[in-house]
């Protein structure tokens, strides 16, 4: 059903084809063309460019979540979309919402008369809580200061919108970039070596997805603990719980998107716990960016340059998975120091940031 917005605006639920090729899939490939084209003129960068075969395992409800898609329009022209995803963890409150605008319709009150319809799904499913994340252009001119102390976005456009709409900035995400550069390699050798010295109870063990059986429950406990390890801010993080049927789901998805994925992770040699890791991800075209996914260590295991022994092993062995790719990109929360000055000592540089916001619905 088509929602007015504006005079001239309106919102269309999306209907995922079966296939990205399918005759029914011209929406849907146009949503996707106009999606790369809105991160293009936000940040800058074709980075998170996905081609609609990528995108639609994305897109699509699976066991852990449900996915809901507009497209918004003005006459005929498909100027952005709406994404609100409901996490199927027991007992949240959470949705996790986001409008994506082309800049050139911004100002006209497309997204505040979106926001209702979003919020009107969050209620319908029980949830109290809005989260956001969002990256904003560089700017120069007043900014807004993450309560956590650590890091802060321009007080532009997107901010005020949202501020407006009752979010609050809870965290703020450094983005970073790493040239793969010879002198890039031998750091990561050095830093590997001084990390070795300082994790001898510890192993490094590898593999390419899909995972390995005997490497599937570890990991499968890892990818659990991304959602209580990890810095949140005031952020409402539901505790995930990962089994090997969810790991073999996200791989599968993983898989159809045509990405290629490394994982790298530290052994506790006398217990056989993996104690740490790091992922390494690429697209189809492996002389494109590589994307650094998720990375974690065990509270229970830190003080041990895990996360510099995991880090610098997996850009080592990176260059014969994807030796054309010429840079990584990383996001991490700027309060989480450890992690990053890992990044600043191999020679990650900042190169943009992103606010989470928070909305608790009345």
């Amino acid at each position: 059903m088509t929602i007015p917005l504006t005079a001239d605006a309106t919102l269309r639920p999306l209907v995922l084809p079966a296939r990205a090729d399918a005759a029914d899939a011209g929406e849907f490939r146009e949503l996707a063309r106009v999606r790369n084209l809105v991160y293009r003129e936000i940040t800058g960068r074709d980075e998170d460019a996905l081609t609609p075969e990528a995108l639609l395992p994305i897109l699509r409800s699976r066991t852990d979540r449900t996915t809901f898609s507009w497209s918004v329009y003005i006459a005929d022209e498909m100027v952005g979309r709406a994404v609100v995803n409901i996490p199927h963890e027991e007992g949240s409150r959470v949705a996790i919402v986001s409008i994506e605008l082309r800049p050139q319709v911004w100002g006209r009150g497309i997204g505040s008369a979106v926001l209702p319809h979003l919020e009107a799904v969050a209620r319908e499913h029980g949830r109290t809580v809005l989260q956001n994340w969002t990256e904003q252009q560089p700017s120069a001119g007043p900014r807004i200061e993450a309560p956590t102390g650590f890091g802060s976005v321009p007080e532009d456009h997107v901010a005020r919108f949202l501020m407006r709409q009752g979010f609050r900035l809870e965290q703020v995400y450094r983005v970073s970039h790493l040239q793969l550069s010879l002198e890039a390699v031998q750091r990561a050798r050095d830093l590997l070596a001084e990390a070795g010295a300082a994790a001898a109870d510890y192993r490094i063990v590898q593999w390419m997805l899909p995972t390995p059986a005997d490497r599937a429950a570890g990991y499968a406990w890892l990818k659990s603990r991304m959602s209580t390890d990890a810095p949140a801010a005031g952020l409402e993080m539901d505790e995930e719980i990962w089994d090997v049927a969810r790991l073999t789901e996200t791989e599968a998805r993983i898989a159809e998107m045509g990405q290629t994925m490394q994982v790298t992770a530290a052994e506790h040699v006398l217990t056989g716990e993996l104690s740490a890791f790091t992922e390494l991800a690429i697209g189809p075209d492996r002389a494109e960016v590589t994307h650094q996914e998720d990375t974690l260590v065990l509270k229970e295991h830190r003080g041990h340059r895990l996360g510099q022994l995991v880090k610098c092993a997996a850009l080592l062995a990176w260059s014969e998975v994807a030796p054309g790719s010429p840079s990584v990109i990383t996001y991490n929360a700027e309060e989480n120091r450890h992690m990053l000055s890992i990044n600043e000592a191999l020679g990650f540089t900042p190169t943009a940031y992103e606010g989470a916001w928070k909305k608790e619905l009345t």
